[in-house]
């Protein structure tokens, strides 16, 4: 009797890094629908003939799916898993989506002996100044950092960062770099022992289109 091959769940990241994230896939041969698109309403995707089904997610909750088992693997940026400091495995780096973490603020900012720091990363802005030796105030933004040293709330933003064009079109300028940013494929735990042999095939074919592309493992 043929003992079928296991399933592996896959959460992807709504957003920017979904268009490259599915691209990819595809390059490793796994035939996935045409007509699967970032704007359908599915929120999940099977593809039997491949023992796939995907789960479309908001890029930040990609680590809790996986942490918490609802999905095998995932496709994340490194920001978030910065910032999360979730308990999964980290297994390849796509260099997909590439952009950095950075400081910036205003060029003809003043020195203050403890800057308020807007952001959406407070873990890595905190993290980054106390490595630093510098004592600063966080402030938790969701959105819109850019708009915190020009109305007085912060000193400086800690952000993302891909051409620049955002910042200079607010008037900021890119004062310090933090880290470089791109998507990693993630795994669960137990998922990585229990189902060793389909993710360790998925891991192959991808690290296959990424070594090709001239990435790195």
């Amino acid at each position: 009797m043929t003992i079928p091959a296991e399933k592996l769940t896959v959460a992807m990241p709504k957003g920017r890094i979904f268009e490259e994230a599915l691209q990819l896939i595809r390059e490793a041969g796994y035939r996935v629908p045409a007509e699967w698109a970032e704007d359908s309403r599915k929120l999940t995707v099977e593809v039997p003939e491949e023992n796939l089904s995907f789960l479309m997610v908001k890029p930040v909750d990609v680590p809790t799916y996986v942490e918490h088992g609802v999905a095998d693997l995932g496709v994340v940026g490194k920001d978030v898993l910065l910032e999360e400091d979730r308990d999964i495995y980290e297994l390849l780096d796509l260099t997909i989506s590439p952009c950095r973490m950075s400081v910036a603020g205003t060029p003809d900012r003043e020195t203050v002996l403890n800057p308020k720091v807007a952001t959406k990363y407070p873990r890595i802005a905190d993290r980054y100044f106390r490595e630093q030796g510098q004592q600063v105030e966080v402030v938790h933004l969701n959105g819109s950092v850019e708009l915190a040293p020009l109305i007085g709330l912060a000193d400086r933003i800690v952000d993302i960062v891909s051409t620049g064009r955002t910042l200079k079109e607010n008037g900021l300028v890119e004062l310090e770099e933090i880290a470089r940013i791109t998507s990693r494929l993630i795994a669960n735990r137990a998922s990585y022992r229990l189902k060793s042999a389909p993710i360790h095939r998925f891991y192959e074919r991808l690290a296959h289109v990424v070594n090709e592309k001239g990435g790195s493992k």
